[in-house]
């Protein structure tokens, strides 16, 4: 699906509970990329798992009708993490998956190794080559930071390479 302005529009999502790190990406006809916002959503400390679940939706329902994506592109859980943290980071996936759900919004799911892969060129790339590799496809004088938006722009990109 073409974004009104003739771009194509994707939505790269890095999931967490304290911060949930987002890029979103445009294509254009000539197949150049272009970073067009990241950031993290970040959730209020100390609040009870439910409050903090709803931020995250709130947010990225906010993002998706901002920019419109043609699609979302959502790090899958780590499957090397211990079952607490895959639950809860399982919560905050949940929220994303709802919000792109609710606005008829194509959803992708890739594993972390395989967006580094797409994006590095080794699925056991560190933060900081995630980061680098970001900037040299975007053509962008530095990374985006924090790491978790970085995260987020890969996962948009690695949908664009992938497709």
């Amino acid at each position: 699906m073409t974004h009104p302005s003739g771009r194509i529009l994707i939505m790269g999502i890095d999931p967490g509970t304290a911060r949930t790190g987002f890029g979103v990406v445009s294509v254009s006809s000539e197949r150049v990329a272009s970073l067009v916002e990241c950031g993290v959503i970040r959730t209020s400390p100390g609040e009870p798992l439910p409050n903090r679940i709803r931020e995250i939706f709130e947010g990225i329902d906010a993002l998706l009708a901002r920019h419109e994506p043609s699609a979302v592109s959502v790090e899958d859980v780590f499957h090397g993490k211990n079952a607490r943290t895959a639950l809860t980071l399982g919560h905050a996936r949940g929220a994303i998956l709802l919000a792109a759900s609710l606005r008829d919004i194509p959803i992708f799911e890739y594993a972390p190794r395989g967006i580094k892969k797409a994006v590095v060129g080794t699925g056991r790339a560190t933060k900081d080559q995630v980061g680098f590799m970001v900037a040299k496809h975007l053509r962008l004088r530095v990374a985006p930071t924090p790491d978790d938006a970085a995260d987020g722009v890969a996962a948009a990109l690695a949908h664009w390479m992938m497709g």
